[in-house]
């Protein structure tokens, strides 16, 4: 059975998302305060399909009910009324690569929603994989990460001749049996992202059989933390990763 790689990572889930607006300018910029290993954030697609970072299906915290991102073509949501310091509207997935790709690693999330036609699911991929390549060319190695829940999204990055490392998301209503049978069907991930409650000593040592990373959402709890620490995680995403990270430093041999 393969080992746990290192030390846990501790990566801020939407940046420092309780201390400003989550996967905005401020919120990374809150994040990269403290000595984090990684950034996840979430990425859709605007009407005129470019990348964004934007996490919920609806526009319903910026008070436009019942919309989405994909109602809005970049130079409209770029006029909309987004609570971020620092920067216009809504942030682009490549000004994200390109302002925090030498910082820290990051996780990007690859939103999909049933309301969507596959082909944008697969546009959605392809732009993702796309601006990971160029802005950052072949040193990608696994500083860059791709999840998704969408399982389908990411066999056809795979199809697709995708080189950066792919997560399987796996949701709360989702069982042991289902990360096993990812597991037989999808040899190519790198690893799975799952919440902290469905992992236990049993699963763990399933993914560690398989040698695929396990990244688990969202430990902000000290039972939740404690929990991830004592089952070597490779990467525990918290929206308090200040705490995350002395937990983890005041174990022998944390820091």
């Amino acid at each position: 059975m393969q080992q746990q790689s290192g030390i846990c990572q501790v990566f801020a889930h939407r940046g420092a998302s309780r201390e400003a607006m989550e996967n905005t300018r401020a919120a990374f910029e809150h994040a990269l305060l403290y000595a984090i290993d990684g950034i996840e954030t979430d990425v859709q697609l605007s009407r005129d399909e470019v990348a964004v970072l934007w996490h919920d299906e609806s526009l319903d915290k910026i008070g436009l009910a019942g919309q989405h991102i994909d109602d809005f073509d970049l130079a409209q949501l770029e006029t909309l009324n987004f609570p971020q310091t620092g920067d216009k509207g809504i942030m682009t997935l490549k000004t994200f690569l390109n302002d925090y790709n030498q910082h820290c690693r990051l996780l990007i999330e690859v939103k999909n929603h049933d309301r969507e036609p596959v082909i944008r699911h697969e546009i959605k991929m392809r732009r993702v994989i796309n601006l990971i390549k160029e802005v950052s060319g072949s040193r990608t190695a696994d500083r860059l990460l791709v999840s998704s829940f969408n399982l389908q999204s990411l066999v056809y990055a795979h199809q697709q001749g995708c080189d950066t490392p792919l997560v399987c998301n796996i949701d709360d209503h989702q069982t042991i049996a289902d990360v096993q049978q990812t597991l037989n069907d999808c040899t190519f991930l790198y690893g799975f992202c799952l919440p902290i409650a469905l992992l236990d000593q049993h699963l763990t040592d399933l993914l560690r059989a398989h040698y695929k990373r396990i990244i688990v959402y969202t430990c902000n709890t000290d039972d939740q933390i404690n929990k991830a620490l004592q089952l070597g995680v490779d990467i525990l995403i918290s929206d308090v990763p200040d705490k995350a990270i002395e937990m983890r430093n005041a174990r022998p041999g944390g820091a």
